[in-house]
């Protein structure tokens, strides 16, 4: 290992993939992105995509690190992490029968047979039938053997996206216990395919020589084959080391080793999550996600929509601003961001319900999105500054939600993803969370997690802890500002968290009358 003190890690997201390369101080020395359309779809509602997209851009992207420098023969060994929950169905030959599903895909399976026998009653005691009845629903294996049968008799391996890459990479049907985060038979619990009594069997038909053996996150799960050196450039014989999924990654990639410290994702999808020894249900029956740290948990709550809503305002509300950044050669974020440096906190009354798309538990299915106080002195300024104060309220309830299930306060936030290079929004989360809010050192911390991870597996740090220790860095801190700290405090307990409950019976019965959300 000699003079190799680079890590090469691989962040396959939802709209492009890097190819990153980081130092054993955690200090990234080149970085290659390659943009691609995030999905397409055939039905409203389906999002698919070729699988080749993902393996070709991860070929061009790494080859365009090499054209950067001569960093290959620096590279001691490699890590993936991708998107959550994107399904690739591979045949007895490794290539894909059908596109992949990407997990914005909303297609669901209806008149799949109950659960019956002792479980099903177990359930129905428990009044958790519905829960259930849902998960059957959502699972993408239950509509591919429904719909595309041929398919599913065909299907060899049923991959995540990140096994699907590991096969490319390493020809081996392997894949880390840190990415399995999805509607398949896992117990999240014990870190393993579920037992073969296991309930999820019954109501996910798959089979368990239909997936990948499973690695712990900072093991090797194989070594660079010689066609995949060939497309990518990659040395032949690196080991590959199992990491996480994204937002895994993301957790320790901010330096969140401990419950007390909070990670905000500020993604398509937001979330807040912290990581535990401890396995602990945020919202019973949905559960904690595996840890890019072997033997922990990440215990999650999520906003699905996210910062996606900030794509949604620009698209359906800032086309000025759109041409106007064009000319001045910004992004519209930028603008939104100055839009709102004149908006006082607490938008003058409108507060926002972040549910464009509904949840499971909380909130449940028949959710839907509300901004409620306009006046006539409201602009869009304001709507924009109401977006990123209500996703802060929502997950500052998710917060709440994580200390009352673990006990232990979280003291300060560590916040990634693209929503975090707004100063406004980094400063509205401190503020309503009375909390220092950092960014970390480096913008891209999913693939800085990966890259612990392979520094670990490879023995270029001793330990996790140690990992963390040296290659995360706090960024620049944003201390709450006490008067808009009450302000928040008042606006949260009595009007943001009595809004879903009040307004659930109109949504109730909106749903019966239009039929939407179904």
């Amino acid at each position: 290992m000699e003079n190799r003190d680079l890590l090469l890690s691989i962040d396959n997201g939802t709209q492009s993939l890097k190819a990153l390369l980081f130092d054993l101080k955690g200090e990234m020395i080149a970085r290659q992105q390659i943009i691609f359309e995030p999905y397409y779809s055939e039905q409203p509602g389906w999002a698919e995509q070729d699988p080749a997209v993902f393996w070709q851009a991860l070929c061009r992207a790494c080859q365009g690190l090499w054209k950067q420098g001569k960093y290959q023969e620096r590279i001691a060994g490699v890590s993936i992490t991708t998107q959550r929950s994107t399904i690739v169905n591979v045949g007895k030959d490794g290539k894909p029968l059908r596109p992949a599903m990407i997990w914005l895909d909303q297609r669901k399976t209806y008149g799949v047979p109950p659960l019956g026998g002792p479980w099903g009653l177990l359930f129905k005691l428990a009044r958790v039938s519905d829960t259930i009845s849902y998960l059957q629903t959502e699972a993408e294996a239950n509509w591919l053997r429904t719909y595309q049968p041929e398919v599913w008799e065909k299907t060899h391996k049923y991959l995540l996206l990140s096994g699907y890459l590991t096969y490319l990479l390493t020809g081996e049907f392997v894949d880390s216990i840190g990415c399995q985060v999805a509607m398949i038979p896992f117990d999240y619990k014990h870190l393993r395919w579920a037992s073969g009594w296991d309930w999820k069997w019954k109501v996910i038909p798959v089979e368990r020589e239909m997936l990948p053996e499973l690695i712990p996150p900072g093991q090797p799960m194989g070594s660079i084959t010689r066609k995949a050196s060939e497309e990518t450039g990659i040395p032949e014989g690196l080991p590959l080391i199992a990491a996480a999924t994204d937002k895994a990654c993301e957790v320790i990639g901010s330096g969140s080793l401990d419950p007390s410290i909070g990670c905000l994702s500020y993604g398509t999808t937001a979330t807040i999550n912290v990581t535990s020894r401890k396995y602990v249900e945020p919202i019973p029956l949905l559960p904690s996600y595996p840890s890019a740290v072997p033997d922990y948990y990440t215990i999650e709550v999520q906003i699905y929509r996210g910062f996606w809503m900030v794509s949604w305002f620009k698209k359906e509300f800032g086309y000025r601003e759109q041409q106007e950044a064009s000319l001045q050669g910004v992004t519209p974020e930028t603008l939104f961001d100055k839009m709102v440096d004149d908006i006082p906190p607490g938008s003058m009354g409108l507060v926002l319900q972040p549910y464009w798309t509904p949840g499971l538990k909380l909130p449940g299915p028949e959710a839907k999105g509300a901004i409620i106080g306009f006046g006539d002195v409201h602009t869009k300024g304001h709507v924009y500054r109401a977006i990123l104060e209500g996703l802060g309220y929502a997950l500052r309830e998710g917060k709440e939600r994580i200390e009352k299930r673990t006990h232990i306060p979280i003291t300060s936030l560590r916040v990634s993803g693209g929503g975090s290079q707004s100063k406004n929004a980094m400063q509205v989360t401190a503020d309503i969370f009375g909390l220092p809010t950092s960014r970390p050192h480096v913008y891209e911390t999913s693939g800085l997690g990966a890259a612990i991870d392979a520094a670990v597996g490879l023995g270029l740090h001793a330990d996790f802890e140690s990992a963390a220790k040296a290659m995360t860095h706090v960024g620049e801190v944003f201390e709450p500002n006490r008067e808009n700290q009450e302000l928040y405090n008042q606006l949260y307990h009595d009007v943001y968290v009595k809004m879903y409950r009040r307004l659930k019976p109109l949504y109730e019965r909106i749903r019966d009358i239009t039929g939407y959300p179904q």
